[in-house]
């Protein structure tokens, strides 16, 4: 198992939709080599991603239409023709793309008719069909309801499952479940082949990384979204009330950045329930998405430990409470099942002793970001002594300048107060010019094992290039591009002079 804080190491948080290529999304194709090639030639060692799940509304790889389920969109379309399921002119024959944002409903409109297409081909092929029913096989507790949800996620134009579909269909009534799986048999069986390409071109690029010691970081989001393939098919797993409707959703408290606290809305856990089972679907969980990254940051780690949970049809989370959660049988038995764990515990926000008990007991990781350090008064000043400042961070800590919820350290920077960027350039020694490179050498410098850069800090990109707006939804979110020739060869040395003289 890898040991992350065996040494000092280094990072960079690119999720793969960044990446260049002219289909429109970065996906498993050569410029996901090259991104490995790169980080190889620099002694970086781990590549940060963000949840590889299929994305719906919002294109928010934290709320997957499955936590099991890769995101066909990733799929490379020149390997597809490398493997003669697709031909060469079949995938240049595309719409010109923005070079610098995914436009997600272009590239689905284009792309899955496309993939279908190279799925229907390799359904004619023997081989590949024997490699598909052990795939099958392997992974039957999730693959046919994912499968069989999307082929109706089509008929209703993606339509909610629980306000508009035919209510036989959306609670899934045996009889016509049953019914479903004969009728839709070869749209089933499209999804199951892309699931299965899904997982070839992960597992080969990650093996790629692997021989070149670049580690694959992967992320797990605590909780499911209602609008999903696993709460659509599983919904034992949730807190229900009598009449079988969702009790109680997921959020966090008020607190000074929030007077009504935030109202995530997804269903939460009925932990009785895991803890009679084994915790079996959360074994398989994870199972599978170690299957496809070396380590696994969890989101919302606290949410282990105890659960704010809120009664459904609140329109704020002011009124919920905390509901404790069973952190420590269910790590306990996720090692009995798996072996230790490369787990980094993403322990943001309001973390109490026992939650800290739980990370560290584990021998977990937690995180520092270094935006959030700088907390100012009104005089423009700060304390020296936060402990998300750089020059503050243990061993037992991976940091980042900041991470896909974060603004670009250029564009935080110019969101702050005359006097704020004063105090932050008297801290750091630097002027505006070198705000960008000083922020991102006091984390690397830091003490903390592991130091992830964000790659818009690399490239010293502004606001603009920011990957989320937490708590909105629109087409900027998500979307950011790297464009073609930004990871240079000065990007590069950049890159590896600054892991060398750092220890990393």
């Amino acid at each position: 198992m890898l040991d992350l804080c065996a040494s000092r190491s280094s990072g960079i948080l690119l999720h793969v939709t960044c990446l260049p290529c002219e289909y429109g999304i970065g996906d498993f194709g050569p410029s996901a080599y090259d991104f490995v090639d790169n980080l190889a030639s620099c002694s970086v060692r781990y590549w940060q991603m963000l949840p590889l799940g299929p994305t719906g509304y919002g294109n928010s790889p934290y709320s997957p239409r499955s936590t099991f389920a890769g995101n066909e969109l990733i799929i490379s379309p020149e390997l597809l023709a490398k493997g003669g399921l697709l031909t060469e002119s079949e995938i240049s024959d595309h719409p010109h793309f923005p070079a610098t944002k995914v436009d997600f409903s272009e590239v689905t409109k284009w792309k899955i008719p496309l993939l279908k297409k190279a799925a229907r081909r390799a359904l004619s092929d023997k081989v590949f069909l024997q490699a598909l029913d052990g795939f099958r096989e392997a992974n039957s507790l999730w693959l046919p309801d994912y499968a069989l949800f999307m082929v109706l996620y089509s008929k209703y134009n993606d339509a909610r499952w629980h306000t508009v579909w035919n209510r036989r269909e959306g609670l899934r009534d045996n009889a016509t479940i049953s019914r479903l799986m004969d009728e839709k048999r070869s749209e089933i069986e499209e999804w199951e082949a892309l699931q299965y390409i899904f997982d070839v071109q992960c597992k080969e690029l990650g093996a790629y990384a692997r021989s070149k010691d670049v580690w694959t970081i992967g992320d797990i989001p605590i909780f499911v979204g209602e609008d999903s393939a696993d709460v659509w098919s599983h919904p034992e797993l949730f807190k229900r009330d009598e009449a079988g409707s969702f009790s109680d959703v997921s959020g966090v408290p008020p607190d000074n950045f929030s007077a009504t606290g935030q109202l995530w809305g997804t269903p939460v856990y009925d932990w009785g329930f895991h803890e009679r089972t084994g915790f079996e679907w959360w074994v398989s969980r994870v199972r599978r998405s170690l299957e496809l990254n070396d380590v696994l940051r969890i989101d919302h780690f606290r949410g282990f430990d105890a659960c704010y949970e809120i009664p459904a049809g609140s329109k704020t989370a002011e009124h919920g409470i905390w509901t404790p959660a069973p952190g420590v049988r269910f790590f306990k038995t996720l090692e009995e099942q798996l072996g230790r764990l490369p787990i980094i515990a993403e322990d943001l926000g309001n973390i109490t002793e026992s939650v800290i008990r739980l990370r560290t007991s584990n021998g977990f990781p937690g995180m520092k970001i270094a935006q959030f350090g700088f907390v100012f008064d009104e005089e423009g000043d700060f304390d020296r002594s936060h402990s998300f400042l750089p020059a503050n961070y243990g061993k037992d800590y991976v940091a980042y300048t900041g991470t896909h919820d974060n603004d670009t350290t250029l564009g935080w920077f110019r969101s702050l107060k005359e006097k704020e960027r004063a105090s932050v350039l008297s801290y750091l020694k630097t002027d505006e010019k070198g705000i960008v490179e000083s922020l991102v050498s006091a984390v690397m410098n830091s003490d903390a094992a592991l130091a992830v850069i964000q790659m818009q800090d690399l490239l010293g990109l502004d606001g603009s290039a920011r990957m989320n707006y937490p708590s909105t939804c629109n087409d900027r979110n998500w979307s950011w591009r790297m464009k073609d020739g930004d990871f240079s060869t000065a990007a590069i040395e950049k890159l590896s002079s600054l892991v060398r003289s750092t220890g990393r």
